[in-house]
């Protein structure tokens, strides 16, 4: 117990001194801080806060189950890595959890396997534009976030978004995303937008402390969905940073899709040339970042 108790200092310094740290812990102990964040992959979360286990947008499919989303350009199936975690862990992660959060129901952030995995009765939360989707498939326990729900001393609010603009925008529907509150700490899941009108207005009304961007400049370069990116570029997330200058910025929804041409060395690129790369995370598959 005092051996967790100053790996648990440590790594509270390291992220303290060194803001961009990721903490890699062993996913079997069960004493892992009670606010924290893990990336499984893509948009796929375990959200840790006021001692409850919450599953964001979860894809489970083993690598290139998917064929290639058509108007990228390339072939690559999907997902295009493998999960840092095998399927026992992924029962492990199932059997603690106590809520599921879907910001939409695109195949990347809830999937066939996913669905077949969690069972029927656990506490699924989610946009209007989905209920009927998920209660028709066989879920049970369905939490419709209008606009603010309170569920186990936690306090939500649904965030709008523009998956895209124009016409692509259109054809990628309805999106969401959540901000969660409790009495000292609020995070802000943005889910897949663009920066626009509903995020900025999600800054500034909730002020966010923690705030997990998509990025990865999600595109499709011909067919009908030609357009401009549809989730967060390089110049997104600069921009985000610049209106929440105090929060912990963390970017995931890269290095996974065919169609996600920003890879994480693009980023760390990008924000390395705006001299703010110690300001915004990007975890890599598996990490698990402390919040601060």
């Amino acid at each position: 117990m005092q051996l967790f108790f100053y790996s648990i200092l440590f790594a509270f310094l390291c992220i303290t001194i060194y803001p961009d740290t990721q903490i890699k812990v062993d996913r079997t102990d069960t004493e892992i801080s009670t606010q924290s964040i893990q990336l499984l992959r893509n948009a796929t979360l375990v959200v840790q806060l006021s001692g409850k286990k919450i599953l964001i947008d979860p894809m489970f499919a083993e690598k290139g189950a998917f064929p290639a989303f058509s108007g990228a350009g390339n072939n690559f199936r999907n997902p295009m890595v493998d999960l840092p975690i095998n399927e026992d862990e992924i029962r492990h992660i199932i059997d603690e959890i106590d809520a599921v959060f879907i910001t939409h129901t695109h195949l990347d952030h809830w999937d066939p396997k996913a669905r077949k995995m969690i069972p029927k009765n656990k506490p699924l939360f989610v946009q209007p534009a989905d209920e009927k989707l998920i209660k028709s498939q066989g879920f049970t326990d369905v939490t419709v976030v209008e606009n603010t729900t309170i569920w186990e001393g936690i306090t939500i609010h649904r965030t709008g978004g523009q998956h895209g603009f124009g016409a692509v925008g259109k054809l990628m529907g309805t999106v969401s995303g959540y901000v969660f509150m409790n009495t000292d700490q609020s995070i802000y899941i943005a889910g897949d937008t663009r920066w626009c009108d509903e995020v900025k207005t999600a800054l500034h009304t909730y002020t966010p402390d923690v705030i997990v961007l998509n990025a990865g400049g999600a595109q499709f370069i011909e067919g009908n969905k030609k357009g401009d990116p549809i989730t967060m570029t390089p110049e997104d997330v600069i921009t985000v940073q610049k209106n929440a200058v105090n929060a912990q910025i963390i970017t995931v929804h890269m290095n996974t899709l065919n169609h996600c041409f920003v890879k994480r060395k693009d980023l760390r690129n990008a924000l390395n040339l705006e001299g703010i790369n110690k300001l915004v995370q990007i975890p890599a598959d598996g990490d698990i970042i402390l919040l601060k």
